[in-house]
């Protein structure tokens, strides 16, 4: 198979293989609208090792997408603009790095799986033509070569009879087909990070356990460090080895998953929990977190939760933010009251 080589020394310069495969710093963005100013992300700061997936879990409108975005440089300038911090590969701020050294590491070392396949794919242009483009522009193959790839990868994500449907166009797969396509795509150049964005989204329940283990699967067989951005709590229990829960644009809770769902230690995420359907609840009442997410061009003084959040008090509605502090060594919360909330 003929592949040309790609020369990554400009972006990959000053890269250390002993350094965490992802690194995020105080990261900051905000979107310029007639509206005002929205604060989508306020200083959210983690880290993502080689093997180790990690949970980025919330409502909708949190900033899980937009730090996802920022992070592969795909964000909508204007109006979406980064304002601080520092997003390191392997050690190399990549913010401070030019367009083109950004994209081939986007392109080669970090990838990302879009929450919607259908609006992802383009409807005019065969799956197979749009994966081998993939191939055509980042290793040089001729296009022969490059469907051979594609149906190579097709076989790997377990898409069936893809010699045959390499030739379709995104419409005539289902839904879990699409997905597994976007899979496919996210993995030709065999990257080291993968982000999954709402990967099972409008998936029913088995579809989105068998996509849920396919990732699994490749990232076990690849060794590859997996973002899940999510509002659902039960696709993570099962893959997640990290959470990380974020609420209008911070992240309020960091704990390892069991501690997350055994003892959780901010109000926001113990009434995530307490929202979740459960077998033993038959016939009760469905617990709901009342009230809206804040709107980010007016988030509340103090912690932005407060409006809904049932143990707050005084301190909790004045400035400042309540820091996100270690309780316990991979625990973190950003609550007065974290006591409280795990019953001690």
């Amino acid at each position: 198979m003929t592949e040309v080589s790609v020369d990554f020394s400009p972006a990959l310069r000053g890269t250390d293989q002993s350094a965490p495969l992802l690194q995020v710093e105080g990261l900051r963005v905000e979107f310029r609208t007639r509206a005002g100013v929205a604060k989508a992300i306020n200083g959210v700061s983690f880290e993502v090792n080689s093997g180790e997936t990690l949970a980025i879990l919330g409502e909708s409108g949190c900033g899980k997408s937009v730090t996802a975005q920022a992070i592969m440089g795909i964000l909508d300038t204007p109006p979406g603009f980064i304002t601080g911090g520092e997003i390191r590969y392997r050690g190399v701020d990549l913010l401070k790095r030019t367009a083109e050294e950004r994209r081939l590491v986007r392109a080669n070392k970090i990838a990302m799986i879009f929450q919607d396949a259908l609006s992802a794919l383009n409807p005019v242009f065969t799956v197979g033509f749009q994966m081998a483009e993939l191939f055509r522009k980042h290793r040089g193959m001729s296009r022969a070569d490059a469907k051979k790839r594609s149906i190579e990868l097709l076989d790997l994500v377990k898409i069936p009879a893809a010699r045959q449907r390499v030739n379709d166009f995104p419409h005539q797969f289902s839904g879990g087909m699409r997905q597994r396509v976007m899979i496919a795509m996210a993995l030709a150049l065999d990257p080291e990070l993968l982000i999954a964005d709402e990967p099972t989204t409008a998936l029913d329940v088995t579809v989105q356990a068998q996509i849920m283990g396919l990732l699994a699967e490749l990232q076990r067989e690849r060794n590859m460090g997996l973002i899940l951005i999510t509002h659902d709590m039960g696709v993570v229990a099962d893959v997640a080895d990290r959470i990380n829960v974020m609420y209008a644009g911070r992240i309020v809770e960091k704990a390892p998953v069991f501690d997350i769902y055994a003892k959780p230690s901010h109000p926001y995420t113990k009434a995530l929990l307490e929202s979740i359907p459960r077998v033993d609840l038959k016939g009760q009442q469905l617990n709901v977190i009342k009230g809206l997410p804040p709107n980010l061009t007016r988030i509340p003084a103090g912690c932005a939760f407060n409006p809904r959040c049932r143990y707050a008090q005084d301190v909790c509605k004045a400035d400042p933010v309540p820091p996100l502090h270690q309780i316990q060594p991979g625990v973190a919360s950003a609550c007065h009251f974290w006591k409280e909330v795990r019953g001690e």
